[in-house]
């Protein structure tokens, strides 16, 4: 057993054994797991100070998921857009591939929290067969995501055994992964995997760090050995309620990814996806945070803003607005507050 193998096998999966500092209703907790499975293991356990701080709100079960009564189980319709199990076909030249059913923690606002390790995500080497085949035989797809859970948790072999099935499709030019283990398991991303991953470019890797105490000199030794493989980084970041929903927290975040070579790729408003109405943000909320960005930080620090619309609506990039009059003479109010023109051409 690795390193990382053995801190993932000592995470912490009943909330009865949490540090009793928390001061937590642990019969309370016991409830929500049943329902939506807690795995936090001893490195991000050890970056939690209390529970109702920005990590602890990601990591530990909160009553609030029981009682949601808004947010559907699906909310971006995967199961009805999956031609096969476990492969979700949205967008014309892209498909999602969920590769792996567990993750280095589950995260209390996950969109696949209805299934993401439990019984109910079902993934054996029949239904990577089926994926592969769908992805051989629609030749309109050229970039593939492999996510899951986190494909990252499969061990060295069995994700160089998928890579190389993916590179074998001869229409797919793209591989990217979806990955959080930079910022949860970071001792995972070994010297050995960096060398693996850097044979299937161009391969591409998005993380997910929410918040700035989650960069930690772990987590950048991590983000480099990826980048030094020549593996271009991004972070895909979710608007959380009581975690980072102040653009100081925020910029503060984008400005610490770009010093671990991690590009601010997106900030998501939160899925509507059942248990975690209590993180959800007003989108207004989302804008002013993005106003505050502009001008005020680099162009390479800012990322899209965008909802993942319900029911398989696709991304939609949401962006303050800037112009206050248009015609011939478009008039913007800039980061400053004052008004400029922008002539169109004759």
């Amino acid at each position: 057993m690795t390193n990382w193998q053995k801190i993932l096998a000592d995470s912490i999966t009943d909330p009865a054994d949490l540090p009793r500092r928390f001061r937590l209703a642990r019969l309370e907790l016991r409830q929500v797991a049943a329902n939506y499975p807690m795995r936090i293991n001893p490195y991000f356990m050890a970056l939690i100070k209390q529970a109702s701080d920005p990590l602890g709100r990601q990591a530990i079960p909160d009553p609030a998921e029981l009682t949601d009564l808004v947010c559907p189980a699906d909310p971006l319709g995967e199961e009805n857009l999956s031609p096969v199990p476990n492969l979700v076909h949205k967008y014309p030249d892209r498909a999602l591939f969920l590769v792996n059913s567990a993750c280095a923690m589950y995260c209390r606002f996950c969109t696949r929290k209805r299934k993401v390790g439990t019984g109910r995500f079902h993934i054996d080497p029949a239904t990577l067969a089926a994926g592969l085949r769908y992805l051989e035989d629609t030749p309109a797809i050229r970039d593939v995501l492999v996510s899951g859970g986190d494909p990252l948790l499969l061990d060295d072999d069995r994700l160089e055994w998928l890579l190389s099935a993916l590179r074998q499709i001869p229409s797919v030019e793209i591989i990217r992964i979806g990955t959080r283990t930079p910022c949860t398991l970071p001792m995972r991303i070994t010297a050995k995997l960096a060398k693996l991953l850097k044979k299937f470019h161009p391969l591409y890797i998005n993380t997910h760090f929410n918040h700035p105490a989650e960069i930690t000199p772990q987590a950048a030794r991590a983000c480099g050995r990826l980048a030094d493989a020549g593996i271009p980084l991004g972070c895909q970041t979710v608007l959380l309620k009581g975690v980072n929903d102040d653009a100081r927290v925020i910029k503060n975040l984008l400005h610490q990814l770009l010093i671990i070579r991690v590009k601010p790729y997106y900030l998501f408003q939160t899925d509507l996806s059942r248990g975690t109405d209590h993180f959800r943000t007003p989108i207004a909320a989302g804008l002013a945070i993005m106003r505050q960005l502009h001008g005020h930080t680099s162009g390479l620090a800012i990322p899209k803003f965008a909802v993942d619309l319900p029911g398989g609506g696709g991304k939609v990039q949401l962006l303050p607005d800037h112009e206050v009059s248009s015609g011939r003479i478009h008039s913007f109010r800039n980061f400053q507050g004052k008004c400029c023109s922008y002539p169109d051409p004759d």
